[in-house]
């Protein structure tokens, strides 16, 4: 992968080596272009040495720009990454303007364009900003973070920018690139629910579950991938959103329920990833419980089903549940399986030692006739192969005119 790494003059340039030796684990190539004013933060020199090439600054290089440079620059790249991006760079994205070298490469390419925001939280929160913000991401840049922590001018809020780790592992997924076009899913609705739900006890109380809703969030950027739109309904979880993915965001069962039937009409593929409650309490509160006893009775009644409710439909969609177990997990599955009529499960187990907030999993697929096993491995190659096996068994049991060709590469029989 080719990344044009463009840094600004924010504070943050300081963690530009680490993010550039961070790059080049994952198998990057880096180019590094640079402001005039994020050589006030850090020097050329270090991050040629990390690099492993010459640093580009200057628009007016002559012996670079006698051969147009900054187009090569700009056909050369797989992707534009801006960390740090300051709120006067995305200003200047946003406007279309190119005083620089790094800005006229961004107007002048195609590849995608990343950036990493990096400023004070007032000035992240600034109107301005965010109006900045918002033309970026309709204009379909991908925003990065930023970070909610200290800062270095000794405030605390939103503004950070995002650990270079964190920046790596995003930029270098192979989701990122975006849906193709012509993907084995292109034309195809995928409708994703991830995360927990909050079922309130009272107003600063409830009920929820461990999931932190990375497997579902990897999921659907692995439908986006294989260019499927979709509908990603999310409990409440700390993520940034998947590119590409339309995201509904919403607290309880009973509203992932309500949200998931408004748009399951033109769904083709429905993957039911969420920990949705079983249980919910009978009745919230509308103040806080005091503590006035040594007991406290709660009643809870059960859920709405989502997934099983989707497969009755008489037009259902394919549908693909979820058994997260901590013991007997292929029984449990099985059980699930036929019990929901569901087109497929995906069985794991959960615990203290996996599952539930880790990067990794590892997976038992199952369907009627079949199963297929996935070894443990980070949650977005899993998603992939996941959705690889999954658009495969929706062509061959749906009955498509044509089935594009798939490759199932990383699935263990």
């Amino acid at each position: 992968m080719n990344i044009v790494l463009g840094i600004s003059g924010g504070i943050a340039a300081y963690k530009t080596p680490e993010l550039v030796r961070r790059l080049r684990e994952r198998g990057a190539d880096v180019q590094i272009v640079m402001t005039a004013s994020a050589e006030e933060f850090v020097t050329p020199t270090s991050l040629q040495a990390v690099s492993g090439r010459p640093i580009r600054s200057n628009l007016w290089d002559k012996e670079a720009e006698a051969a147009m440079s900054h187009i090569e620059l700009a056909r050369w790249a797989d992707l534009v990454l801006i960390a740090p991006a300051t709120a006067e760079i995305m200003a200047r994205l946003a406007s279309g303007g190119a005083p620089d070298l790094l800005t006229t490469l961004c107007l002048a390419t195609e590849a995608p364009i990343a950036i990493a925001p990096a400023m004070n939280r007032v000035m992240w929160a600034n109107p301005a900003v965010q109006a900045n913000r918002k033309t970026l991401e309709k204009r379909g840049m991908q925003i990065l973070g930023p970070d909610h922590g200290s800062q270095a001018c000794g405030e605390t809020g939103a503004g950070r920018m995002l650990d270079p780790d964190v920046i790596a592992d995003a930029v270098c997924s192979p989701e990122f690139a975006g849906a193709s076009a012509d993907g084995v899913l292109a034309g195809k609705t995928v409708l994703v629910t991830a995360g927990p739900t909050r079922e309130p006890i009272d107003p600063v109380r409830y009920i929820t579950n461990r999931s932190s809703g990375k497997m579902g969030y990897a999921i659907a950027a692995a439908a986006h991938a294989l260019g499927a739109r979709v509908i990603l309904i999310s409990g409440p979880v700390s993520l940034q959103e998947p590119r590409g993915a339309d995201v509904v965001h919403v607290e309880t069962a009973e509203e992932m329920h309500a949200a998931t039937h408004e748009r399951i009409a033109d769904v083709d593929i429905f993957i039911a990833a969420a920990a949705v409650s079983d249980y919910r309490p009978s009745e919230a509160s509308a103040q806080k419980i005091k503590k006035t006893k040594d007991t406290m009775t709660l009643e809870l009644v059960r859920s709405p089903d989502i997934l099983a409710s989707v497969a009755a439909l008489d037009d259902a969609p394919f549908t693909v549940g979820f058994a997260a177990e901590t013991e007997n997990v292929r029984e449990y599955a099985l059980g699930k399986l036929v019990n929901k009529n569901l087109d497929m499960i995906v069985a794991n187990r959960v615990g203290a030692d996996c599952g539930f907030d880790y990067d990794d999993n590892a997976a038992e697929v199952l369907w009627s006739g079949g199963e297929k096993a996935f070894d443990k491995m980070p949650k977005s190659e899993l998603a992939a192969g996941l959705m690889d096996l999954i658009a495969a068994r929706f062509f061959a049991t749906r009955g498509a005119e044509t089935q594009p060709a798939l490759s199932i590469v990383s699935i263990k029989e």
